[in-house]
């Protein structure tokens, strides 16, 4: 009964947010403060001998066309903190994200440049363990520096409970990476999409 509560309160949380249509419904401007995390992910070349090894990504990321690059490559992304992961289940994300960013030419901004970022990536993110499997529900809007939601990238990642306990204990890295994948992928594609 209590991991249906927890579920439950998961899901209404995340219904609840989808109805924000800028970002005034979720967070206040003073919520884009500079974090470690936000800095981390965009200086995130080199890696720390402590930190977790990141799984190569499964598959190759589509080409893009020679205008869909140039698109991509001129956008200066920024990652809000993110709502909902504990630290060790948002390691291996932002690191993925940091990787894969870089892989399709899309520049991140930390949170102290000076050059304003194109776009403001918000995320948000709920674990919940039924049997022996646990689900990742996300979800990322993505705004303009003036507080305008552009655009949603939302989904779900199911895979075998790894470690004791219910929701993010039980969720492997190798879930997280695959979020920031999917993630990466999808923002560049809707990037390819936007007119030069």
């Amino acid at each position: 009964m209590k991991r249906w509560f927890v579920a439950a309160a998961g899901l209404s949380a995340l219904v609840a947010l989808s109805a924000c249509n800028s970002s005034k419904d979720v967070l206040e401007p003073s919520a884009i403060a500079p974090t470690e995390q936000s800095n981390a992910l965009a200086n995130a070349e080199g890696t720390d001998v402590g930190a977790p090894t990141i799984a190569p990504a499964t598959t190759a990321p589509a080409p893009l066309s020679p205008q869909a690059a140039a698109i991509v490559a001129r956008t200066r992304v920024q990652f809000a903190p993110i709502v909902g992961t504990p630290v060790e289940a948002a390691t291996p994300l932002t690191q993925r994200l940091g990787a894969r960013a870089r892989e399709r030419g899309i520049t991140l901004a930390g949170s102290t440049d000076t050059t304003p970022p194109s776009i403001i990536m918000r995320g948000y993110f709920s674990a919940m363990t039924e049997g022996k499997d646990t689900t990742v529900v996300y979800v990322w809007d993505v705004y303009d520096p003036a507080g305008t939601r552009l655009h949603r990238i939302n989904g779900q990642q199911t895979a075998a409970s790894t470690g004791s306990g219910d929701g993010w204990p039980a969720v492997a890295p190798t879930t997280m990476q695959s979020i920031a994948d999917s993630t990466l992928d999808q923002l560049a594609a809707w990037l390819a999409t936007k007119p030069g």
